[in-house]
C-alpha cells in the first residue's frame, strides 16, 4: 500500500457509487486568510472607540450586523461623518470618548490598513459608555449621557436604538 487514501480526494467529475463528486474548499486570500466575514459597504458595525483627536475618532470593528468577527478591523470616523446636520459645528471630543461602543455604518473601504464609517444618522452613535467612576452611563437626551453613580452628564452622540 502506498499510504494515500484512494478515496479521499476524488477528482472532480469522478464518479463513486453513481455520484459525481465535487470538491469544495473555502475561499480565503492573502488579506483574508482565515476566511473571515469582512464589513463590506453599507453595513452596520459595533465599534470600540480607541482614540479621538479633533478631526476623527479610531475605533475598532468588533462585529457586523450582531455577527462576532473572530479579528477585529481597523477603521476611522471623520469630524464631517458624524453628524447629519451641523457638521462645521462638530466637537469630536464632545460626541465620543476612547472606550465607548458605537454603531457605525460602512461608507468606504479604505486601504488595507483601515475603514471609513459614519455615524451621520440617529439610530447611530455611542450605545455604551463607562462614566470616570467606572459605571455604565444612561442616555438622558441625543446628546448625552447620565453616569446613576455620581449624576455627573456627559456629552455624546447618543444612538437612538429601536427594540425590536
Amino acid at each position: 500500500s502506498s499510504g494515500i487514501n484512494a478515496e479521499w480526494p476524488l477528482r472532480p467529475g469522478e464518479e463513486k457509487d453513481g455520484k459525481k463528486h465535487v470538491n469544495v474548499y473555502p475561499k480565503t486570500s492573502a488579506h483574508n486568510p482565515s476566511n473571515t466575514r469582512l464589513p463590506v459597504q453599507g453595513d452596520v458595525v459595533t465599534c470600540k472607540v480607541t482614540s479621538v483627536n479633533p478631526r476623527l475618532v479610531k475605533v475598532n470593528i468588533l462585529s457586523v450586523a450582531g455577527c462576532k468577527l473572530s479579528q477585529t478591523f481597523r477603521a476611522v470616523v471623520k469630524k464631517e461623518d458624524i453628524r447629519d446636520k451641523g457638521k462645521d459645528t462638530v466637537i469630536v471630543y464632545k460626541c465620543y470618548r476612547p472606550g465607548d461602543l458605537i454603531l457605525a455604518r460602512v461608507i468606504s473601504i479604505g486601504d488595507l490598513a483601515s475603514y471609513f464609517l459614519s455615524t451621520a444618522e440617529n439610530e447611530l452613535g455611542v450605545v455604551f459608555a463607562t462614566s470616570p467612576a467606572g459605571v455604565g452611563m444612561v442616555p438622558v437626551s441625543w446628546c448625552e449621557m447620565k453616569c446613576p453613580k455620581t449624576n455627573a452628564i456627559e456629552f455624546r452622540k447618543v444612538a437612538k436604538v429601536i427594540a425590536k
